[in-house]
């Protein structure tokens, strides 16, 4: 019944910064943890930042520092702010949702520990 749209994914310069939003709909995004993934052409789909039901951020290391996440409850949406992006960043972002039970400020990095996932959004940085 959970279902995510991702959107504001596009083609930058490297250096640029972007912008992406997950829109939650059927659910109550305060009762879920949420993270972004991406997956690049060739690659496994990778683990780049998430947020707890409580509101703790934590991100990948390949991002630290780079990459925000954040998210407003009231209006059932996650971001994800992408500044000083690279060629290597560029792959299809993915937002999901985690259905299991969590603990209030768990974080999951892991594609398994999600049940629900939108069908990602493109985002390129051109060489």
């Amino acid at each position: 019944q959970v279902q995510l749209l991702e959107s504001g994914g596009g083609t930058v310069q490297p250096g640029g910064s972007l912008r992406l939003s997950c829109a939650v709909s059927g659910g109550t995004l305060s009762d879920y943890p949420m993270a972004w993934f991406r997956q690049a052409a060739g690659m496994e789909r990778e683990f780049v930042a998430g947020v707890t039901r409580g509101g703790s951020s934590t991100s990948a290391d390949s991002v630290k520092g780079r990459f925000t996440v954040s998210k407003d409850n009231a209006k059932n949406t996650v971001f994800l702010q992408m500044n000083k992006l690279k060629p290597e960043d560029t792959a299809v972002y993915s937002c999901a949702a985690r259905g299991q039970s969590s603990a209030t400020n768990a974080v999951y990095t892991r594609t398994a520990s999600y049940e629900y996932w939108g069908q990602g959004t493109q985002v390129t940085v051109a060489s």
